[in-house]
């Protein structure tokens, strides 16, 4: 034993990047406030979904709004459970294409890609033009811009994300407490007051042009099913939680569900008995805002705060989509360039392709959440779906103790988000989701032909199958294009040297005087290496050199082309150098079968 030195780990200690390690997992209540934003800020959208389709039969019809939302939270429920099965099954995360794709097969995993990708751009989409419908309430001055700001939010987030910035959930504990909160306070407030404390927006008139029936609740009840959206989110990330991970993860599926169901039956019970109606250049949630807080700083706080919360959960499709992306491109169903990942680490063009998608969907409803919500839940039920039945069949293959009633528990949320996507596809086809019908197979079918293709490129290659001998070796011959006899021909024809048995120089000129100089400068030099001087009267550089390979490779010999290329020190003088290196070898390595390198010189400058 060593007495004075400390005691040290035999093992080197290698740093842990950011999520790694069990204290940067999350507690339940840090990943309440980590994952269950998407489906906390719903609340800002879905009862005014209610709310706008019920009105199509006059203010009577928003007494419906109590016995909707009761059945949205039923569902709710059903889920909740439901999904709380999947994270004991799926510990590893229950995502609906890992279910899919282990239980179920080819084609429904591709449709739960399909329809995961849908909902994550809807998500972003949703969530910022909610967003900037808040802000609005708050300051009317940007009603005519709300597009502007939900692209302003957007860009704001894809830099964000491209920084590689992770969301810390301790950060997002205070804005999402901040939230439960407001809302807590306006239901609380609301419920007390026999009389609103003000009354905000300007009254608009009710043209009912339908009656109040079973489609037109159908049709409120599928508009508030996005309010259910993000409840998955807690099963496809129980890895990111603290051990027990299941135990914990099953808790804050339970505190979301409760959350969740509480603030939707309290909005609703004021709807319903004050029969709140549309008004213009506010939202329902501000409305109901305004009459527990009155329209003083209160008011103006909340609409604040339920603006960030849709930010924030916007950005949860920056941390999922990008991640699906890379396991489908992992899985050769999208271009593997989607599994690339900066140092950061960010699957950066995975982030790139989201922005995009969402701005222009955005652009092309112009922010309108109204429009979008029609699109927003297929997807996720679709998931939903997918989820409950994978699960199933998990248990009667395995049939482990106690497996029946877990089945019948998965069952019924299938059967009900089944009947639920129905509902919503048959309500709003006409509305705008006959894109997402059209948009997942599309989306299918490009990942199925993405697959294909790979498929067929691994069988050229032979990959997993042990290839054949190597060629013996022959003779290489390396030829180096060049310009005029300088310090970089000499760099050029040492590394060419290095890397072959053979080496031509070789020259383009159109003047025979400066060949004739070129020469004589190469005689004195005397490098050991031929010079081939190509005549070119029409002063072409690239199909010379081309046409000179082509021929040099016709009797079967490698042949490499190593291109010199000068690169100043400075970013802001590449603009100066010419870029007939560049071109050369882009035209080389379209029409031939070469090796092209490029040889940097770098200066000083």
């Amino acid at each position: 034993m060593v007495y004075g030195l400390a005691r040290r780990e035999l093992r080197p200690r290698v740093p842990l990047r950011p999520g790694e390690g069990e204290k940067h997992h999350l507690t339940s209540l840090e990943g309440l406030s980590a994952l269950s934003l998407d489906a906390l800020s719903s609340v800002a959208y879905g009862p005014e979904a209610i709310v706008l389709a019920l009105v199509a039969a006059g203010s009577g019809a928003l007494a419906a709004t109590l016995p909707v939302t009761l059945a949205i939270v039923l569902l709710l429920v059903a889920l909740v459970v439901s999904y709380s099965q999947v994270i004991a099954v799926h510990p590893d995360g229950g995502g609906a294409y890992a279910v899919a794709k282990k239980d179920l097969g080819v084609t429904p995993s591709l449709l739960a890609a399909a329809s995961l990708v849908v909902d994550y751009v809807l998500t972003v989409a949703v969530s910022l033009a909610a967003g900037a419908d808040a802000l609005a309430s708050a300051f009317p001055a940007l009603a005519h811009d709300k597009l502007v700001v939900t692209l302003v939010g957007l860009a704001l987030l894809t830099a964000v994300n491209l920084r590689g910035v992770t969301e810390s959930a301790r950060v997002l504990m205070l804005p999402t407490v901040l939230f439960i909160v407001a809302i807590a306070g306006v239901i609380v407030l609301g419920l007390l007051r026999a009389h609103p404390a003000a009354v905000v927006g300007t009254e608009q008139p009710l043209h009912v042009h339908e009656a109040l029936g079973v489609v037109l609740v159908l049709k409120a009840f599928s508009s508030g099913c996005s309010a259910l959206t993000g409840v998955e989110a807690i099963a496809n990330a129980v890895p990111t939680f603290r051990t027990p991970r299941v135990r914990r993860a099953q808790r804050t599926e339970l505190m979301l569900g409760a959350l969740l169901g509480l603030m939707l039956i309290g909005l609703a019970v004021l709807i319903h008995r004050d029969h709140v109606a549309p008004r213009g250049e506010v939202t329902i949630l501000a409305q109901l805002t305004a009459r527990a807080y009155g329209d003083g700083w209160a008011y103006y706080a909340t609409n604040l705060i339920v603006t960030l919360i849709l930010l924030l959960a916007a950005n949860t499709s920056f941390g999922g989509l990008p991640v699906l992306m890379s396991l489908l491109a992992r899985d050769h169903r999208l271009p593997h360039l989607f599994g690339l990942r900066a140092e950061r680490p960010v699957y950066r063009y995975g982030v790139v392709a989201l922005a995009l998608l969402a701005a222009v969907l955005l652009i092309a409803v112009d922010a309108d959440t109204h429009r979008l919500i029609p699109l927003f839940a297929i997807g996720v039920f679709i998931g939903f779906t997918l989820s409950q039945v994978g699960l199933v069949r998990h248990w009667a293959t395995d049939q482990p103790d106690g497996w029946l009633p877990r089945a019948l528990i998965n069952g019924t949320g299938a059967l009900l988000t089944t009947l639920a996507g129905v509902i919503l596809l048959t309500t709003k086809f006409l509305e705008g989701a006959w894109v997402v019908v059209i948009a997942v197979p599309l989306l299918m079918l490009l990942f199925a032909r993405i697959q294909r293709y790979y498929t067929e490129v691994g069988k050229e290659l032979e990959l997993g199958r042990v290839p054949a001998a190597p060629d013996r070796r022959a003779a290489s011959l390396v030829i180096v294009p060049l310009g005029e006899v300088s310090k970089l021909a000499r760099h050029a024809i040492s590394a060419a040297l290095a890397l072959g048995d053979e080496v031509v120089a070789v020259a383009v000129q159109a003047d025979p005087d400066r060949t004739r100089a070129l020469r004589d400068a190469w005689e004195r030099w005397n490098p050991g290496v031929r010079l081939d001087v190509i005549d070119s009267p029409h002063r072409s550089l690239v199909q010379p050199i081309v046409d000179y390979v082509q021929r040099a490779a016709q009797d079967g010999r490698q042949i490499a082309v190593l291109i010199p290329e000068v690169e100043p020190r400075h970013r802001r003088y590449e603009i100066l150098q010419n870029q007939r290196g560049l071109l050369l070898a882009t035209v080389l390595r379209a029409r031939t079968d070469v090796v092209v390198c490029m040889l940097p010189y770098r200066l000083s400058m």
